[in-house]
């Protein structure tokens, strides 16, 4: 299933993605006149932060409506799949990614681009989902996708790799890993919590169901996860788990 990305939506509802990647920043730790590559920059929000820092970055990103969204607000961002980056060989510092690389699909093909893309020495820091994120959300959609006859419609959707599984991975693309954390972190989502999270995060699974049924979907997805994540003042709490981590290839 594809993903559709609408940046204002995104914008308004999920503004909680770069406001909540302080930490990843800091672990990027991005030096003024460094060469970053912002992989899955979105809507340019956290991109336009580094860049404050003073380092040259370049957003990439698989929507071209979220390309559009951070071009307009002065980011140099480039319409590509993570799986063929359009950049010369060593060409940047770093590679950076927060909540992206667990909607790539081909994970072994962007390993390769980002080492190539990676001058010797070169870090790659990113934050994804890790393994249990948002384990609740998916069954509960997964359930009621199955009672409307579209069971497969969640199949791949995102990637959410254990700490080892990604380790295995990295250090086979030849990354040497200097740390990788597994962090639940539940996440407080807005006014109009899950629905519109739904509406957000799940577009490209609504898009593909008949018009009819989609608020339905919601409707029943949202019933059925308020016991687990819905407060007595009716505030949501997203269930995510995050996969930190720093690699870096021989200097």
């Amino acid at each position: 299933m594809t993903q559709n990305w609408d940046p204002q939506a995104y914008g308004r509802e999920g503004a909680f993605v770069h406001k909540l990647a302080g930490d990843v920043v800091e672990w990027l730790n991005a030096q003024p006149g460094e060469r970053i590559l912002d992989l899955g920059c979105g809507d340019g929000q956290l991109t336009r932060q580094l860049a404050a820092a003073g380092a040259l970055v370049t957003g990439v990103d698989a929507s071209a409506a979220m390309v559009q969204a951070a071009r307009s607000r002065g980011i140099d961002a480039v319409h590509a799949a993570a799986e063929q980056l359009p950049f010369p060989d060593a060409a940047f510092d770093a590679v950076f990614s927060n909540a992206a690389l667990h909607w790539v699909r081909g994970q072994d093909e962007t390993m390769s681009e980002v080492r190539r893309v990676l001058k010797p020495g070169g870090r790659f820091v990113a934050e994804m989902g890790g393994h249990g994120n948002i384990a609740a959300i998916r069954v509960a959609l997964m359930a009621i996708l199955a009672r409307h006859g579209y069971a497969d419609r969640e199949d791949g959707v995102n990637y959410y790799p254990t700490p080892g599984a990604y380790q295995t991975r990295l250090e086979r693309h030849g990354f040497n890993l200097d740390r990788i954390d597994w962090i639940p972190r539940p996440t407080p989502l807005g006014e109009r919590g899950m629905a519109a999270w739904l509406n957000v995060f799940r577009r490209g699974v609504l898009d593909s169901l008949p018009a009819e049924i989609r608020q339905p979907v919601i409707d029943e997805t949202c019933a059925l996860l308020a016991p687990a994540l819905q407060d007595e003042q009716g505030n949501w709490v997203a269930d995510y788990v995050r996969l930190r981590f720093v690699a870096r290839i021989p200097a």
